[in-house]
């Protein structure tokens, strides 16, 4: 060859690397991931010639990071298998940049969803340079060693030179634009974000004549790569801490990941201790293609529910330059995401069956993740019907099949049904418990915010069942009892017409207008109760409206009149309008403020004219 050369890139555009820049632009700290895994695969495929060839060579394999600031220069050096100029013609002059090229046309139609823009490769360095030059030798010391260099336009520069040490040394002429990447904290960070597990060890270090000190930045040993039956419990929670350094809390378990066909994967997901909100989850699951840190947006990939979890997924078999819509129908992904749900279910089940009493313990800050999954996946519901598990208002646990057992005698509607009672707050609900539990029912404690949807999927799956809120009527109408003796009816028709007047023309009434129901009920209970039926509660649920409800379903409540309680009757026997008036606001007042439905002036004037009676 000529000892210096001129060249131009044969291209379709003039100049690809504005276009390179545009597209790339909020994206472009990857550059030195791409260049750490050309270099790591530099020094993966002399390990391979080496082995099969049996060469005697320096297998001491490193990659460094030296920055100099005083050049502005960054220069990645690798000791793998180099190039000569026929490879840097092939490599660097037309495949890179017909890959370079082939990406752009492909990132520039959505640019928000190439994931994780992997694969652009090389020509990623002038995202941040305004000058990349190639220093390289091949390991056959028969070629010369070569200099190519590009200040960003289509025409490049080769010539022979001197290199006394096999392998390449890439360096970057970092621009005015990007100064930033001339900080060791920020290439650190960047190391660290997405080479942290690369095979070989990569050191970075300051350019400085007086000393040149240099730091390992990664772990050439992640224990997802390792045999699980040779780890310890002790290795997975350092690991967890390593993945997650600001995390102190320890996963309560995990999930080793290992299979070599029909796909490669391999990895291993924890699970964190979760409450009962699903928030944004800030310590993701991450991705990564053959230990190269690829993403932790991992939508379309891993099932929704089991974005809760945190850990590591090493797979080659994940398709990467498409869109997200694009891997939902990728038939490998659909197969990694069975995969995924499978073992998960799997680990569940098992540590159901061998150790309940602890896996009961951990439900509290498990459940969220596992009724994500049954509201959300058929496969995952098949399986996890098995160890799913109700809790009580006092603290007992039961699989869906246990408590139909125990239910099932006494607690039957009109229409056959088991009734699962449930109560969503312990103290609002209080009374209605009571009565419940005097008549020794047993009531479910459901406080997830996505207790609405477990009962709709457990009632379309068993047609035998049904879920009724505690508070949603009075217990002996939504539960059937056989009580022997019937209590005589202690008002007569004309009585109940007078006592239903009197509440309908309350002022309290008029405003919230509530439905009016006279029921001959026990003694105990008490003289008036709002009933929220069953659908509006469900429909309050589904549409998360709390407390805060319109007046055209405020209007659909109940007021539920005991006819059978001695104060009804005693109303009847108040002479005095004012006073008869009187006592039922007070009674009302009581029975909204029982149900937190009592606010503003009502509520003052209320309070007010019980300080003033004591």
């Amino acid at each position: 060859m000529n000892n210096n050369m001129n060249n131009k890139i044969s291209v379709n555009s003039d100049n690809i690397f504005p276009i390179i820049k545009k597209f790339l632009y909020s994206n472009k700290e990857i550059f030195l991931r791409e260049l750490i895994s050309n270099a790591t695969d530099a020094i993966s495929k002399l390990k391979t010639i080496s082995r099969l060839n049996n060469l005697n060579i320096n297998n001491d394999f490193k990659i460094k990071v030296i920055i100099n600031e005083k050049n502005k220069s960054i220069h990645i050096i690798d000791n793998g298998i180099g190039m000569n100029e026929k490879e840097i013609n092939k490599y660097i002059n037309q495949i890179a940049f017909s890959g370079a090229e082939e990406f752009i046309k492909k990132y520039s139609k959505d640019s928000s969803s190439i994931i994780g823009n992997f694969g652009l490769g090389f020509y990623s360095s002038f995202m941040v340079s305004n000058k990349v030059t190639i220093l390289t030798q091949s390991y056959n010391d028969i070629y010369p060693s070569i200099l190519w260099t590009c200040d960003g336009s289509t025409t490049f520069f080769i010539k022979e030179i001197e290199k006394k040490n096999r392998g390449t040394e890439v360096i970057l002429y970092i621009d005015d634009n990007n100064k930033e990447y001339l900080e060791y904290s920020n290439i650190l960070k960047l190391l660290q974000k997405y080479c942290k597990f690369m095979p070989f060890p990569i050191y970075i270090s300051l350019f400085n004549n007086e000393n040149n000190k240099e730091t390992i930045v990664n772990n050439v040993f992640p224990i997802w790569k390792n045999n699980p039956s040779k780890l310890k419990n002790e290795d997975y929670i350092k690991f967890h801490h390593e993945l997650y350094t600001n995390q102190l809390d320890d996963p309560l378990f995990w999930i080793h990941l290992n299979i070599d066909h029909p796909f490669n994967l391999n990895g291993i997901l924890f699970f964190p201790k979760i409450d009962k909100q699903i928030d944004i989850q800030r310590e993701k699951i991450h991705l990564y293609q053959n230990r190269v840190f690829i993403t932790d947006e991992l939508q379309g990939i891993v099932p929704d529910f089991l974005s809760l979890l945190r850990g590591v997924i090493d797979s080659p078999d994940i398709p990467l330059n498409v869109s997200r819509s694009h891997l939902q129908n990728d038939n490998s992904v659909k197969n990694i995401s069975k995969y995924i749900i499978r073992k998960v279910s799997d680990k569940l089940n098992l540590l159901f069956n061998n150790n309940r009493k602890n896996f009961q313990k951990k439900w509290e800050h498990i459940k969220i993740v596992i009724e994500y999954g049954i509201i959300s996946d058929n496969n995952f519901f098949d399986k996890a019907i098995k160890f799913f598990l109700f809790t009580t208002i006092d603290d007992d646990y039961y699989t869906i099949e246990e408590f139909k057992n125990l239910i099932k005698e006494k607690q039957i509607n009109k229409e056959g049904k088991i009734v699962f009672l449930y109560s969503s707050d312990k103290n609002s609900q209080f009374s209605a418990i009571e009565d419940s539990k005097a008549r020794d029912y047993k009531i479910l404690l459901l406080n997830s915010p996505l207790s609405i949807h477990i009962i709709q999927k457990f009632e379309s799956f068993y047609n035998d069942i049904c879920f009724v809120r505690v508070d949603s009527d009075h217990i002996d109408k939504l539960i059937k009892r056989n009580i022997n003796e019937k209590q005589e009816e202690k008002l007569s028709e004309i009585d109940k017409n007078k006592i239903k007047n009197y509440i309908i023309n309350n002022d309290l009434i008029k405003k919230y207008g509530f439905s009016i129901e006279l029921e001959y009920l026990s003694e105990n209970d008490r003289p008036f109760t709002i009933i929220i039926p069953e659908f509006l509660r469900r429909i309050q649920d589904m549409n998360s409206l709390g407390n805060t409800l319109s007046n055209k379903e405020i209007n659909k409540y109940q007021l539920i009149i005991n006819t059978c309680n001695p104060l009804i009757k005693k109303i009847l026997q108040i002479n005095s309008e004012e006073k008869r008036v009187e006592v039922i606001q007070d009674m009302l007042n009581l029975t909204l403020l029982s149900k937190n439905m009592l606010h503003g002036k009502e509520l003052s004037e209320f309070i007010s004219k019980k300080f003033k009676e004591l």
